[in-house]
Parts: structure tokens; C-alpha cells; sequence
């Protein structure tokens, strides 16, 4: 199924595996650091042994990361790009000694700088940590906006101008679905969604597809609003979610769906219930 949610990692990374046990889930993303800070973090060898021994001995068969949020790579200052460039780097170095697959990014803000330019520092970033992480396997999943402010990523183009720009192999995609409702892509519909996907199969390839932000909306059609509601619950309904749990069995899926109510189960089931027997 690969469904799974944003673990916490709350007391050692190591942690995450039980909340995925509580949950019976195959799939989980994790920060592998303070995402609201920019203090790095060492993980050292006990912590490390833990972590990948828990994942052999639990049913997890894809974990992947999420970038810290300060992360700026469109950033007109530069300090903050080169900062920005730096913790990108270490973010795929800790991923790689944990085994995680990818890390999902979001691809940042142009502010003043505007889209075409911001692209321009996206893509110049990128290339700098391809080649610093050049002896790594770890992927970097752009992910979709929801094109509140500058952020540049709302518009497929933008994901496929920065892969373009990149020309790199180790560069994927991650949807998310609250996102790209908010940006103007009407998925709230069978026909809504399965035109989407085919924008983005045409537009990016949906082989660069690694994975799915499972998200309904709190905010209308175009509204620009990340904020994420339990699913079912928002704008979007159950359509776009049954659709993607029938077509997507085979990419990682994961919630991000609020905390409260211990949610996570009701969500999960939710989604499990709309896969078709």
C-alpha cells in the first residue's frame, strides 16, 4: 500500500518506528532534525544503530525525509542562500546514513527577486549540492507550492524549469494534493484529477514521481491557503484521494494532516477504506 504519515521523531530518531508499529503503517517521513532551526545535527553512532535497526526489524519498506523550513534556496541575500545551500547538503548526508531514500524540498521564495530570477538561484543552488553530495544516492523531491507569497513551485512549469535547469538524475517530485488545489488545479472531481495528472505526466513525467502528500484543504479552489485538513473533511472530498490510493499503489503516500485527536488513525483508515477490492 505505501501509506503511511509524518512520524515524530520526538526522544531519537529510532522513535519513529513505533509510532509507525502503533499505526501499522510500510511508509513514514521523518525531519531528521529541528525543522524550525539552523543548528545542524550530528547523529551520532548509538543513534544511528538504533535507527537502522529499527528499520530492519519493523514493516517500514520506505522512509524519506522533509527539508527543514528555513531552507531558502530562491533566497536574494546571500548568506542565507549559501546557509541555505549548506544545510541542504547535510540534510542528504544524514539521510544517507540512515538509509532514507529521498528528502522532500520545498523549492523556496523569490520575494523580490520575482519568478524568473528566483528560478534562476533554485537551480544555481541545486547544481552546488548535486555536486557536494555527488558520491550519494539520496534523491531531492521538489515539492509542489501552494503559491502563498513568492513561493516559486505552485506552476508545474516551475518543477520542470529547475529539473531542466538542474539536469540531474537525482532530482524528483513530491505532490501534494492540499497544495495543488490551492494553487488553482481543480482535483476535486474524477475528471479534475485524472487532468492533473496528465498535466503533470506531460509537463514533469510522472516517473519523477517519488512521492504523494496525502492532504485535504482548508482553503477554496486558488485560494493559495496551506493549511491542511483531515481527509474527507476540507474542500477537496474523498474523490482525488480514491483515485490516487487505486492509481498510485506503488509511490510512497503519506499525511500531513493536523496532530489533534490522535487523527492520524482515523485518516489512514479513511484512505484505506477508498481502495477498491
Amino acid at each position: 500500500m505505501l501509506l503511511g504519515v509524518h512520524c515524530s521523531i520526538r526522544g531519537g530518531l529510532q522513535n519513529a518506528f513505533q509510532e509507525s508499529r502503533s499505526l501499522g503503517i510500510d511508509t513514514f517521513q521523518i525531519f531528521t532534525k529541528n525543522q524550525r532551526q539552523w543548528k545542524e545535527k550530528t547523529i551520532v553512532n548509538d543513534e544511528k544503530a538504533l535507527f537502522i535497526n529499527g528499520f530492519k526489524g519493523s514493516d517500514v519498506k520506505v522512509a524519506f525525509s522533509h527539508t527543514a523550513y528555513l531552507i531558502n534556496l530562491a533566497s536574494n541575500d546571500d548568506e542565507l542562500w549559501k546557509r541555505s545551500v549548506t544545510a541542504l547538503i547535510h540534510e542528504i548526508e544524514r539521510c544517507s546514513e540512515l538509509g532514507l531514500m529521498f528528502t522532500v524540498l520545498h523549492p523556496g521564495s523569490a520575494k523580490a527577486l520575482g519568478e524568473r530570477d528566483g528560478i534562476k538561484k533554485i537551480v544555481k543552488a541545486l547544481k552546488a549540492v548535486v555536486h557536494g553530495t555527488k558520491n550519494l544516492p539520496v534523491q531531492i523531491a521538489l515539492e509542489n507550492t501552494a503559491g502563498q507569497g513568492s513561493s516559486v513551485g505552485s506552476r508545474f512549469e516551475h518543477l520542470r524549469q529547475i529539473i531542466d535547469g538542474v539536469g540531474a538524475t537525482r532530482l524528483g517530485i513530491c505532490f501534494d494534493t492540499c497544495h495543488a488545489f490551492a494553487a488553482g488545479y481543480d482535483i476535486r472531481t474524477l475528471c479534475g484529477i485524472e487532468s492533473t495528472m496528465e498535466d503533470l505526466d506531460r509537463i514533469v513525467g510522472l516517473k519523477a514521481l517519488c512521492a504523494l502528500h496525502l492532504n485535504d484543504s482548508k482553503g477554496d479552489l486558488g485560494s493559495h491557503l496551506d493549511r491542511h485538513e483531515h481527509i474527507g473533511k476540507g474542500k477537496l472530498g474523498l474523490e482525488p484521494f480514491r483515485y490516487i490510493m487505486n492509481k498510485f499503489s506503488l509511490i510512497p503516500k503519506v499525511i500531513e494532516t493536523p496532530k489533534d485527536n490522535n487523527m492520524d488513525g482515523v485518516n489512514l483508515n479513511v484512505l484505506r477504506e477508498l481502495i477498491k477490492t
